[in-house]
């Protein structure tokens, strides 16, 4: 039996999409930027790509929803950085830094530094 393709990824990025970040808006946040990844040829499957997207239950800042957790690869090794009150533009500001191995926005950013 062939080995499943396996594509390198510099950054994973996931969205809560647990109840309380859903009524939030994170769902339909979640597809709007698994779409500009894939647009912007950032989505780890794509010719170039390096970013993996995927839905996540709840991250427990429920409050402070739709969040965003992001593990990025980086000169200094793994970075882990949490966003509360995601909206596109910083996924996508989030994405595209890791993307390019740069350093992590912090707007909204909160947990680990």
């Amino acid at each position: 039996m062939p080995l499943p393709p396996y594509f390198p990824t510099r950054a994973h990025l996931l969205l809560c999409t647990a109840p309380r970040c859903a009524r939030a808006g994170s769902r339909e946040l979640f597809d709007e930027a698994w779409q500009a990844l894939e647009a912007r040829r950032l989505a780890y499957y794509a010719g170039g790509g390096s970013v993996r997207l995927t839905e996540s239950g709840c991250l427990g800042a429920c409050d402070h929803g739709p969040t965003l957790a992001c593990y990025a690869r980086s000169s200094e090794g793994l970075v882990e950085s949490w966003y509360d009150h995601v909206d596109l533009p910083l996924v996508m500001d989030v994405a595209e830094r890791a993307h390019r191995a740069e350093a992590l926005p912090s707007e909204r950013r909160f947990g680990p530094r």
